[in-house]
C-alpha cells in the first residue's frame, strides 16, 4: 500500500509534461515547495524509461502526451513500484477514463494552492500496489 508522498525534507519529482513552459513551471513551483524535480520527460517513452528506473519519490503525470500517447503506462509502472503519482490534466476525473480511481488530480490551469496541498500530502489516498 502506498499511503502517500515521503515526508523527506526534498522529496524527488519526476514530472511528465510534453508542454514545454508547463514543465518548467511546475519544475520552479516544486523547486519553491522544497521539491527537487530529479527528471522531466515530455514523451511517453522518456517517462515510462525514466518511470522503470529513477530513484523518486512520487511524480506529476500529464494525461495526454502528443500523439494520442496516454501517461497511463507510465502511471502503471510507477504503481508497481509503489511510488506515488498524481495526474495533471485539464479533464479532470474524467480524462483517466475511469482508470486510476485513487489517484489524486490536479487540474489545469494548476493552481499554486492545489499543488501546494499535493506536496504537503495532502489529496493522496491508499492504493494497492498490485
Amino acid at each position: 500500500m502506498v499511503a502517500g508522498i515521503p515526508t523527506s525534507d526534498r522529496p524527488r519529482v519526476l514530472v511528465v509534461e510534453d508542454e514545454a513552459m508547463l514543465a518548467f513551471m511546475l519544475e520552479d513551483l516544486l523547486a519553491e515547495m522544497g521539491c527537487v524535480v530529479s527528471h522531466v520527460a515530455g514523451r511517453l517513452q522518456e517517462g515510462l524509461s525514466i518511470a522503470r528506473e529513477a530513484e523518486i519519490d512520487f511524480a506529476l503525470l500529464d494525461v495526454n502526451l502528443g500523439d494520442a500517447d496516454r501517461s497511463f503506462a507510465i502511471a502503471d509502472e510507477l504503481d508497481r513500484r509503489g511510488i506515488p503519482f498524481a495526474f495533471v490534466t485539464g479533464y479532470g476525473r474524467r480524462g483517466l477514463e475511469g482508470r486510476f480511481p485513487g489517484a489524486p488530480v490536479v487540474n489545469k490551469p494548476v493552481r499554486i494552492s492545489d499543488l501546494h496541498s499535493l506536496v504537503r500530502g495532502e489529496g493522496w489516498s491508499p492504493r494497492d500496489t498490485n
